[in-house]
Parts: structure tokens; C-alpha cells; sequence
């Protein structure tokens, strides 16, 4: 009864360009660790092998020195590896497969699976059916082979590809790389282990998509884990279990602020998110001075746990009632003032970016006032 994980879509050597550099080198580091978790738990559960559906690298030009980190990293587990090529990381004339290979780098355990040719795993009485991707996009359906594919009788069929399976998810997958329904039928295929979905999907009782290990981008679909997969025979029915790897999960809330139990609310929304959470946070709606205060101050504790944080309130009011301006101690012009940055934020059709620096402005003399009341106490 062969016993296997199926993971894909490492993207090591991804690059967060977007993020400050000091979230993006552990966001990176990150996709290395899980490939150190994912090696301990098939070590754990004693599997026969690690399947790797592709996109095991983000690019061509990964750096020497990132691959062996990466082969490092798989040293936790001394059973057989399967890694096929997808998208991001075709089998080219000249590719980051064929630097590996120039370069002597791959373990003995490792079968880089880069030509569609049955990989036999004698111990396990399993074979491999790969189809690795020799160019990013492809419109021909590089699994049709597994239909005449020969194995030994008796052994159990596994498919390994990279793409989009047709008629679903076409929307959000990264290639067109077309992919047959029902491929696991045609081909009498144990299962069929997919890559390039980075969220865990079943397609149906033997086509999985395992998602990428380490969660990368703002999207809920389950993101974060491998699958531990056991056929007890040819023909019978997979057995699959989701087994988390994630560390950073990843978020995009929208929170609109009209009245102070809105404020409550996402106070306690945000002192509940997970550690190394990677954010990305939206508020709408409007706030008072004392309501900036606290809002400020759950960010501040929450950026402490956060791995990053990103808030746009571009589309927030700050309006400070007449409490908060009369407990400002501002009076003359400075009243004012702050009285017509207060008002400017609510003409109608005004200008945004004329409206965002009204609110900051707002925003800056109101610290500047409390904390000059501050120094005075």
C-alpha cells in the first residue's frame, strides 16, 4: 500500500519585490523552511515518497547558492523525491534543471523527472507518470500520454503534472497548460497529483491540486498545505489528508467604521489573528480622535506579531468630535483650524488626493496638540 505526499509550487527564489526588505528576505527564507517541514513529515509518516508537482523554483535564474539551500533543506527525509517542472521553471534548452544538472548538484534520492517517461519505485511497487512542462505555455494536453502508458500489473498509477485542469479554475491559474477532467479515468490512474493551483482543491476522488506549502498571495483557498495520500491497492480509492506546512498566513480584510462598536469589533478581530500573519488591511468609513487613538495602538501591537502589515485608509474620515476638539485645548486660530480640516473631509465630490492631505494634516496637528497637553500634565 504505497504511502506518499504530494506537494507543489515551492517558488523558491521568489522574490517579494513589493514588500519593505525587511519582511521580504523572511517571506523568502520562508518557502526554504517549508521545504525543511515537508522533508520531516514524510520522515514522520514513514511515506514510500515526495511527489513535487512542479513550480518547484519561481524562475530560471535562481541563484546557485538558493538551489543548494533548497537540496539542504530536503535532507530530512532520505526516501525518494520526484520533481517535475511546470510553469515557472521549464525544461528549456538551457533552464535552472540543466544548471543543476551541469553542476553535479542533485542528491542521489532525487529523481528529477524532466522527460514524460514512467519512473519506477521498485520498493513501493508504485510508478510515477510525469508530465513535466518544457515550455511555459502550452496549449496541448501534456498528461494524454498517461492513456497508453504501460506499467507493471498490479502496481498503483500515479500522475504528476502542472496546469490547469479544463472547464475549471481556468480564471486563476497561472498557465493555460490544459489538463484533461477526467485524465484520471482515461489513464486508470490511481491518483493524480497536481500543480500550479496554489490553494488545495480536490477535483475529484483522485485528482487533487495540493496548493503551495507556504501561502503567497492574498487569496482564500486554503493555502498552506501537503497532502499525505495512501492507495491500498491498484484500482481502490485514494485516501487523502490535508497535513498543514504554512507559517504565514496571509490576509486581506475590508473593515468600514461608523460607530464605536464598529472600532470594538475589529479591535478584537485583529488581536486575534495568528502570528506572522501577513496583512492587508482596508478601512473605510470615519473615526474620531479617540477612536484614532485605539486604532493606532491595536496596530502598533499587532505590527509586533505581524510578519508584515499593510493598512490603506484612504477612504477613512478621521472626525474628531467637538469633545475631542474641546479636550485639545485649542482655541483662536488653531480651533479653527482644526474645526476646517474637519469639514473639508466631508464636502462632497472634493478631490481625494486634496481630501487625504486635509486628513493627515488633521490627523499630524491633533497628535502635535495631545501631545503638547501631554507635556503639560
Amino acid at each position: 500500500m504505497p504511502r506518499f505526499i504530494h506537494t507543489a509550487d515551492w517558488q523558491i527564489g521568489r522574490q517579494y519585490a513589493t514588500f519593505p526588505e525587511d519582511d521580504a528576505v523572511p517571506l523568502a527564507q520562508a518557502r526554504l523552511a517549508v521545504v525543511e517541514r515537508i522533508a520531516q513529515l514524510a520522515q514522520d509518516h514513514q511515506v514510500d515518497a515526495v511527489l513535487v508537482a512542479g513550480d518547484v523554483f519561481d524562475m530560471q535564474t535562481v541563484s546557485e547558492r538558493v538551489v543548494r539551500q533548497m537540496f539542504n533543506a530536503m535532507k530530512g527525509y532520505a526516501g525518494p523525491w520526484v520533481l517535475i517542472s511546470g510553469n515557472h521553471d521549464a525544461v528549456l534548452a538551457e533552464s535552472v534543471w540543466s544548471r543543476i544538472v551541469r553542476l553535479g548538484l542533485v542528491p542521489a534520492n532525487v529523481q528529477l523527472a524532466l522527460k514524460p517517461e514512467p519512473v519506477h519505485l521498485d520498493a513501493a511497487k508504485l510508478v510515477v507518470l510525469p508530465a513535466p512542462l518544457t515550455q511555459r505555455h502550452t496549449f496541448d494536453d501534456t498528461t494524454a500520454w498517461f492513456n497508453l502508458a504501460e506499467t507493471p500489473e498490479g502496481w498503483v498509477r500515479v500522475g504528476l503534472a502542472h496546469g490547469s485542469v479544463q472547464g475549471l479554475l481556468a480564471e486563476d491559474i497561472d498557465s493555460p497548460n490544459p489538463i484533461a477532467q477526467d485524465r484520471a479515468t482515461q489513464a486508470r490512474l490511481d491518483y493524480l497529483a497536481l500543480g500550479d493551483w496554489h490553494g488545495c482543491k480536490q477535483i475529484d476522488a483522485r485528482t487533487w491540486y495540493s496548493g503551495t506549502p507556504e501561502p503567497d498571495r492574498f487569496k482564500s483557498n486554503e493555502a498552506g498545505h501537503a497532502l499525505l495520500v495512501q492507495v491500498d491497492e491498484h484500482g481502490a480509492l485514494p485516501t487523502v489528508t490535508k497535513m498543514l506546512t504554512g507559517c504565514h498566513p496571509w490576509q486581506s480584510l475590508t473593515h468600514r467604521l461608523d460607530v464605536d462598536t464598529d472600532l470594538d469589533e475589529l479591535i478584537a478581530l485583529l488581536q486575534g489573528l495568528p502570528a506572522q500573519v501577513v496583512l492587508s488591511l482596508t478601512l473605510v468609513g470615519k473615526l474620531d480622535l479617540t477612536g484614532q487613538q485605539r486604532l493606532q495602538a491595536a496596530l502598533g501591537e499587532l505590527e509586533a506579531r505581524a510578519r508584515h502589515l499593510n493598512v490603506d485608509g484612504s477612504d477613512l474620515q478621521l472626525a474628531p468630535t467637538d469633545d475631542d476638539i474641546a479636550g485639545l485645548h485649542a482655541d483662536g486660530y488653531l480651533a479653527e483650524l482644526v474645526c476646517e480640516l474637519r469639514d473639508a473631509q466631508a464636502v462632497e465630490g472634493a478631490d481625494d488626493a486634496q481630501q487625504r492631505v486635509h486628513r493627515e494634516a488633521l490627523s499630524i496637528l491633533a497628535g502635535l496638540l495631545a501631545q503638547q497637553q501631554g507635556v503639560a500634565a
